[in-house]
Parts: structure tokens; sequence; C-alpha cells
């Protein structure tokens, strides 16, 4: 044993110790920046994170409810033809009796089910025709009646929720070729 500092080793001694050089600091001051900057930073992706989740969460939600009324509209429109039916049954059996009675309040109880859920009965006679509800199946020049008025509805429409379950099916007027203004039917160049 050489040395007398009693067994300990020198500091100094160039055996690896696994610990790395420690650096000095550089100042106080320029570590608490430093550290804010790191706080802020990881606060803003946390705030921006929250709120993504959120609003996919939202997002997600939404979708939900929208399939589940999409489902229903679905079932309700398998419906309407059935309803179609019983109207039909009803006015080739005139005759007051049990059989009559008993499709008139089948009817009325699929009706009221319907009505229960939010479905609309669209019957738009006398109304101006809309491409996005009516479905025209005849242009007529009828005498009385303005242009792009609905006479006839050969079939009612039925909307759910503002979703447009079926279009009614109708006739509507056009105009008569006599009513026009003679002046609308020629160019202006031909008069010249």
């Amino acid at each position: 044993m050489s040395g007398g500092n009693g067994g300990v080793k020198d500091e100094t001694s160039a055996e690896p110790t696994g610990l790395a050089a420690v650096e000095p600091e550089p100042s106080s001051a320029d570590t608490v920046e430093a550290l804010r900057r790191e706080r802020d930073d990881l606060r803003d992706q946390l705030l921006r994170r929250r709120a993504d989740f959120e609003n996919f969460r939202k997002r997600v939600e939404r979708d939900r409810a929208q399939a589940g009324v999409d489902a229903v509209g679905n079932l309700l429109q398998a419906l309407v033809p059935g309803l179609d039916n019983l109207d039909r049954a009803l006015e080739t059996e005139r005759a007051p009796g049990p059989l009559r009675d008993g499709v008139e309040l089948i009817r009325r109880e699929i009706q009221a089910a319907l009505e229960a859920q939010g479905v609309v009965a669209l019957d738009p006679k006398g109304s101006t025709f809309d491409p996005e509800i009516h479905q025209a199946l005849s242009h007529e020049a009828m005498a009385g009646f303005p242009d792009g008025t609905i006479v006839e509805v050969f079939r009612k429409g039925y909307s759910f929720k503002g979703r447009l379950l079926r279009p009614a099916l109708v006739k509507v007027a056009k105009e008569e070729h006599g009513e026009r203004n003679s002046s609308t039917e020629r160019p202006e160049s031909a008069t010249e």
C-alpha cells in the first residue's frame, strides 16, 4: 500500500465512475425562464389535446344521435306505404261493416303512431310546386290556376324531423298558351 490516505482513492484517478460530469448551470434566471417556457408549451399542448378530445366527443355524440334518427326515419319510411294501402282499402270498401271498421282502426293507430314519432303528412294541394318536396307526374294547362300551382295530389308526401321520407306525387298547373303576353313571346330584336 502506498500513500498515506488510508485506503481512500484519489478523486483525480482515471477510473470511470459511471457518472457524467455536471456542467455548471448558466444562471438561475435563464433556467427559470427556460422552465417557464417549457411549462407554458406543455400547458398549451394539454389545452389543445383537451379541446381536440372534447370536439371528438361532441362529434361522436352528434353522429350517434344522427344515426338513431336515420334508423328511425328508415323504419318510418317503410311503414308509410302500408298506410297508403290501408287508404286504398278504405276507398274500395265503402259499405259500412266490421271489415271497414277494422281497417279504419288500424289506419288510425298507425297514423297516430307515426305522428307521435314526428312524422308529418304533406298534402300540398293549392300550394306552389317545390321540386325538393314534390314530384310532378304531370303538368297541365288549367284555367283559374297560376303557373306552378299544385292542382291535384296523387299520393301524399311525408317528412320526419326535417328529412323528407317520401315526396308527394302531384299534378302541376302550367300557364295556358292563350294567357301569355304577346310581347313576352317575341324577342326584342324581332320587333325592330
